[in-house]
């Protein structure tokens, strides 16, 4: 294979890494768990992937692959259909929100605002879950989760950072 060929199979690859990540962690049900004093935590490494990169590259990401993945969630986690389509597209909203009145993007510009984000995301799932289908949720365990979910964002936002790099990186060597 000629060093052309590879050079766009990899451009590809790193070009559709998010849409990758996406399906995987919605057919996997991938949560990340860990245990503290035999309590676990886990956070929600959807809720970070999808706001990062609506919020920077949202032609990455498809609002209707975000649909769909997250009704791959729901069938996958057991929940009533649609519940983290809904959530995931709240997300997005508010990412591509927040991406059209940003004029100067900084990291603790957009921690801030995905932890409101994230609140808004939990307390709509929370609602929809407990008084629409009274379906057992733990609020304590969810705020956990989603402020868990806020401390871990600036390490992921600088893993998905690189991964912008050296797709431009990329691109520029052409």
């Amino acid at each position: 294979m000629t060093k052309i060929k590879k050079q766009k199979i990899f451009i590809s690859l790193i070009q559709s890494f998010p849409l990758i990540l996406l399906f995987f962690l919605a057919f996997t049900g991938f949560d990340l768990n860990f245990f503290i004093f035999s309590n676990s935590f886990s956070f929600n490494f959807i809720y970070i992937l999808i706001f990062y990169w609506i919020l920077k590259k949202p032609d990455r990401l498809g609002y209707g692959l975000i649909f769909l993945a997250g009704i791959i969630n729901d069938v996958v986690q057991n929940f009533p259909i649609g519940i983290s389509s809904i959530n995931y597209l709240i997300l997005c909203v508010i990412a591509a929100f927040i991406r059209n009145r940003t004029l100067v993007p900084s990291l603790l510009y957009d921690w801030i605002l995905f932890l409101i984000a994230i609140l808004i995301v939990s307390s709509v799932n929370y609602s929809i879950l407990t008084l629409v289908f009274s379906f057992p949720i733990k609020y304590g365990t969810l705020m956990i989760s989603s402020f868990i979910t806020f401390l871990i964002f600036p390490i992921l936002t600088k893993f998905f950072h690189l991964i912008n790099i050296i797709e431009l990186k990329e691109q520029n060597a052409k």
